[in-house]
């Protein structure tokens, strides 16, 4: 049974890092791509408190009036004259115009579900549970399990080499 769980954690770690490793690369369909806005002087900027309010009023309008505006990070992009609002309780980012406050893109944060995926922490969204608990003992039983299968099948391997030289 642990076989078959290692088996399929590993398949779902290995995808998942294939994807995340190429996401820069996928034209937009992993990673959304950054929009450029209409100044990249920052005294040309509206302040960030207004920005967050238009953000929050196009993801209500725009996605959905019952997501969360809570967010998980504010990401300033100077020389792209935009600024990305990152939402901790769901997948969506929104990106605004620094200078105006229009919106640039509504993006969908697909490469943020399939990181949630590689390291376990999905389970932890889903569930609601603050502290990451399951991705702290999903890491460690599948990076214990991986060293383990590393450290025997190195030693299978040389065992029987060792002893076709010992002859």
């Amino acid at each position: 049974m642990a076989a078959i769980y290692l088996f399929v954690v590993f398949i779902i770690i290995s995808v998942t890092g294939l994807m995340l490793g190429w996401k820069k690369h996928s034209g937009g369909l992993l990673l959304p791509e950054s929009v450029k806005g209409t100044s990249t002087d920052l005294k040309d900027w509206l302040p960030l408190d207004s920005l967050y309010r238009n953000a929050c009023g196009i993801l209500s309008d725009s996605v959905s009036a019952g997501l969360s505006c809570n967010l998980e990070r504010i990401d300033i992009r100077k020389e792209h004259g935009m600024v990305k609002f990152v939402f901790a309780d769901h997948f969506y980012g929104i990106q605004l115009d620094g200078a105006t406050g229009q919106l640039l893109q509504i993006e969908r944060r697909r490469s943020d579900i399939i990181e949630k995926f590689h390291d376990g922490s999905i389970l932890d969204h889903l569930f609601g549970l603050r502290g990451e608990y399951f991705k702290l003992i999903y890491t460690s039983l599948t990076g214990l399990a991986l060293l383990v299968l590393t450290i025997t099948g190195f030693w299978i391997w040389y065992v029987p080499v060792r002893m076709r030289n010992k002859d």
